[in-house]
């Protein structure tokens, strides 16, 4: 294990100590044995592949989890975190990737849940959004209204009251699983400067993210988990290569991300996919797109820009006040989705758990979920023939573990991604919308996905892509759109465009 002890830091000693962490679950080695110091006033991140633990050690240390083996100090002194209680009064909060937020409750009753403001048992409301509108401004974001119903905000929203919710509380630790997943890139910078600031008042950061140019911003040093284990600790991030990081993460070099595309010209297809004039009150307006048999076209533009909402059009979930969709020159029924799926869409939302997963069934049914008449024999589902049919296609995206019995939920997110893919193979569609199919996805399982994406093109499927990465965009696509507030500002061949192009694009608006 590579070991780096002598990186300058804003304290030497460490005020969280792991040693040796084993977790099992039934059949399956969760940790098998890692090592994680960090220093208060540092910004410490955690690297490695979906199913490398981080989310099981994170779980460790909030206390939703009890390890096997090993031992958790805290500022040297060993602790036995029995209940999430016990880990907030150490001063340790953690904000997940899937917001465990009450949706009716206010921004404010969100913010000071579990500790809540009163006074002789009668709870404080003004008080409550005082403090709570405090702790918004502090966050960079007083537009944001205390009294206002947490499920009515947008994601970014919800995650910064995420964050408003970890400093109500006296936290020396704070722990963030992928907070920028959300955030567009002004949000990320504000995210950043909040991170500086508490690290400045002696808070420790653990900071996870996939977004390796992420952790080149903000980060201090750096543990790699792979498979359970610690294969580096305390890598200074200044002075440690990308290269050597993927090398890490994945045991192997990567020479590139995105695959070749194919010798033969995309504009020898068909037209698959036709969309025009199509609009959405206050949201986008006059979209026109085409996408060829074998054409991967990208959507580029900022969160809110209106690129998911036009996907969802396209595919039905959405009803539009105008325009048409044609697929293989057949005008599709405004609004719906059986429509769309009956002519050949096939969508992967960007909140794949939540939109485009039944995470509590079995691998099998999530893939044959659209396809399902296909298994009925005399009123009764043929479930061998499903079962089958699931797994050579699982087996053909390389979905791992294999068996397609095992719950979705269990999945990484990259191995969820590959099922939600594998719904649509076997469909067999025509035309497949990916809204930012690499979301919560490592460098290793997002290599696989380009890989997948680009083999059905290579078979003739119109593909579109919506991604916040604009090196992902130009990577992946033949072809690219740059989306602002709502309007197509710019069209043509993703290699006669570069990232700064976008970037002033996607600011400015203008397609001069």
């Amino acid at each position: 294990m590579t070991h780096l002890s002598d990186v300058p830091s804003a304290s030497t000693a460490p005020l969280l100590e792991v040693r040796g962490i084993v977790k099992r679950f039934p059949g399956v080695l969760a940790l098998g044995g890692v090592d994680l110091d960090v220093r208060a006033g540092e910004v410490h991140c955690l690297l490695g592949q979906n199913g490398a633990g981080k989310s099981t050690l994170i779980k460790v240390l909030s206390a939703s989890y009890r390890p096997d083996e090993g031992e958790v100090l805290w500022e040297g002194r060993p602790v036995d975190l029995t209940t999430t209680q016990s880990a907030m009064d150490l001063g340790i909060s953690t904000i997940y990737q899937e917001l465990d937020l009450v949706p009716e409750l206010t921004v404010a009753e969100n913010i000071f849940l579990g500790h809540e403001i009163s006074r002789g048992g009668m709870s404080r409301s003004g008080e409550t959004n005082r403090r709570a509108r405090e702790l918004l401004a502090r966050l960079g974001h007083p537009e944001i209204p205390a009294t206002r119903a947490v499920g009515r905000l947008s994601p970014a929203g919800q995650q910064v009251v995420s964050m408003a919710r970890a400093l109500s509380q006296q936290t020396r630790l704070l722990i963030l699983d992928e907070p920028s997943a959300v955030l567009d890139q002004g949000e990320v910078d504000n995210l950043f400067r909040t991170i500086r600031d508490l690290t400045a008042d002696g808070v420790a950061v653990v900071y996870i993210s996939h977004r390796l140019e992420e952790i080149r911003q903000i980060g201090d040093r750096i543990t790699v988990l792979k498979d359970g284990s610690t294969v580096a600790s305390g890598l200074a991030v200044a002075s440690t290569p990308t290269s050597e990081l993927i090398t890490l993460m994945t045991g192997r070099s990567i020479e590139y991300v995105f695959p070749p595309r194919g010798d033969t010209p995309v504009a020898a297809g068909e037209p698959v996919l036709e969309v025009e004039g199509l609009a959405l009150p206050g949201v986008f307006s006059g979209v026109d797109l085409t996408v060829r048999a074998g054409e991967i076209v990208g959507l580029a533009g900022l969160v809110g820009a209106g690129r998911s909402e036009i996907l969802e059009t396209v595919y039905g979930a959405r009803r539009a006040s105008a325009g048409t969709v044609r697929v293989d020159g057949r005008t599709l029924r405004r609004g719906s989705v059986p429509a769309a799926v009956k002519a050949g869409l096939g969508l992967a939302p960007e909140e794949r758990k939540s939109q485009g997963l039944l995470l509590d069934q079995a691998i099998y049914r999530n893939v044959t979920v659209s396809t399902l008449r296909r298994f009925a024999r005399l009123g009764f589902l043929d479930r061998g023939e499903e079962r089958r049919r699931a797994t050579e296609v699982t087996q053909s995206l390389d979905v791992r573990p294999a068996g397609v019995d095992r719950l979705v939920r269990l999945l990484s997110g990259g191995n969820q991604q590959k099922v939600v893919l594998a719904r649509w193979l076997l469909r067999g569609c025509r035309v497949l919308l990916l809204d930012e199919p690499t979301r919560g996805v490592d460098v290793g399982a997002r290599a696989e996905i380009y890989a997948v994406v680009r083999a059905l093109a290579d078979s003739g499927v119109a593909v579109v892509v919506v991604s916040s990465e604009v090196e992902e965009v130009l990577g992946l696509s033949d072809r690219v759109l740059v989306v602002r507030e709502g309007r197509v500002v710019h069209e043509g061949p993703a290699h006669e465009i570069d990232e700064s192009r976008v970037l002033d694009l996607v600011m400015e608006g203008s397609a001069a």
